[in-house]
């Protein structure tokens, strides 16, 4: 692939504020993930449903540590699927790798676990609502 096309698709990418592109083209592929030094995140394993992918678990603001934030921009999910009950309640104390919500993005399910323990304050998303990158999600305790 083109060095020019490779740094307009980064531009592309800064410009737009997601973290991640996947671009192929014939044998040629290229992939740009872009970090965010505004978060800090740890990964969890996750389901091994093909349709379901590892994503960041818990990305902690740096002036608030009590709030989870969305590592990504998508549909934000308190449940699996519409009949199931919610993974997490207010109130609710979770333990590291707990499942709290999915987020939906570019139709890939990402699931958001814990990385600590802690009880659950504040559900700031409602179910099915779009989130953006860095929109808090939970606030802790």
């Amino acid at each position: 692939m083109d060095l020019r096309k490779i740094k307009k698709l980064i531009e592309l990418v800064k410009e737009s504020g997601i973290a991640e592109l996947a671009v192929s083209n014939g044998d040629e592929s290229v992939r740009i993930v872009m970090p965010n030094t505004t978060q800090l995140a740890s990964i969890a394993p996750i389901s091994t449903d093909t349709n379901r992918r590892e994503s960041p678990a818990v990305a902690l603001t740096r002036d608030d540590s009590t709030s989870l934030v969305a590592p990504m921009a998508g549909t934000f999910y308190r449940a699996p699927h519409p009949e199931a009950d919610d993974f997490v309640e207010q109130g609710q104390s979770v333990e590291a790798g707990d499942v709290l919500c999915i987020i939906e993005s570019m139709k890939m399910m990402h699931e958001i676990r814990a990385a600590s323990s802690a009880t659950v304050s504040q559900i700031c998303v409602a179910n099915g609502q779009s989130v953006g990158t860095g929109a808090v999600l939970f606030r802790f305790l």
